[in-house]
């Protein structure tokens, strides 16, 4: 490969001065040769690919734009699979404990695993059948409640204080769950229909474990605050 140096192109440019420099194939310029291009505004060698320090991604936007999506949707699943981890993880810890509660999340698990296959295209998610109480009912069953009061160091000193703070962690994991999905949707121009309208499903398993927790605390009353 030929390199062309700072001092090839002042000679060459003290002979006949130019506006425009093409290089040649397999021909490359020098650090200091392309400063001194630029230097004097001489435009047309920006193929130098030796002086940039690496080769560019010529890719056509939509591709760029498809590669971005499908790493997106690559790291969703696998921090899904994560919450499907702990979903079990739960589900061991609560057959010890209460099997009532530990059945409730198996079927909230299943549910989980629905809302996975949708991800990657296969199939649909049906709704859960919403359990009414004084905080929760079918019209906001499928929105964002917040939680319903905060765990904190009292509730772990209760008899069922393990299964709270357990079933709180599960939560917080699909809280996150659905922020990520969220931003994955943000400013797409074409959204991805495996995507749309899930957070709603998934706010529906987040109420269900919250009034989980609040069965696990022993309320008759909802324990919701605000």
């Amino acid at each position: 490969m030929k390199y062309i140096t700072e001092e090839d192109l002042r000679d060459l440019y003290r002979k006949e001065p130019f506006t425009n420099y093409n290089l040649e194939p397999g021909v490359r310029l020098t650090p200091g040769a392309r400063q001194f291009l630029l230097d004097k505004g001489i435009s047309g060698f920006d193929t130098d690919t030796f002086s940039k320090g690496k080769s560019e991604d010529t890719s056509p936007p939509a591709v760029m734009t498809e590669k971005k999506e499908a790493c997106s949707n690559k790291k969703l699943l696998r921090y899904m699979r994560s919450i499907e981890a702990l979903f079990l993880q739960t589900e061991q810890e609560l057959l010890v404990r209460d099997v009532c509660l530990a059945q409730s999340v198996v079927n909230l698990g299943k549910q989980f695993h629905c809302i996975m296959n949708a991800v990657n295209g296969k199939g649909a998610v049906e709704n859960l059948i919403c359990s009414e109480c004084t905080g929760i009912n079918n019209n906001n069953f499928s929105e964002d409640l917040d939680v319903c009061f905060e765990v904190t160091e009292f509730h772990i000193q209760l008899e069922k204080g393990r299964e709270i703070v357990i079933l709180h962690r599960l939560r917080c994991a699909l809280y996150e769950l659905v922020s990520m999905i969220q931003e994955l949707l943000e400013g797409r121009a074409n959204e991805n229909g495996s995507l749309i309208d899930l957070d709603g499903k998934i706010y529906q398993i987040i109420n269900s474990i919250s009034q989980l927790i609040c069965t696990a605390f022993g309320g008759k009353k909802c324990q919701r605050q605000g």
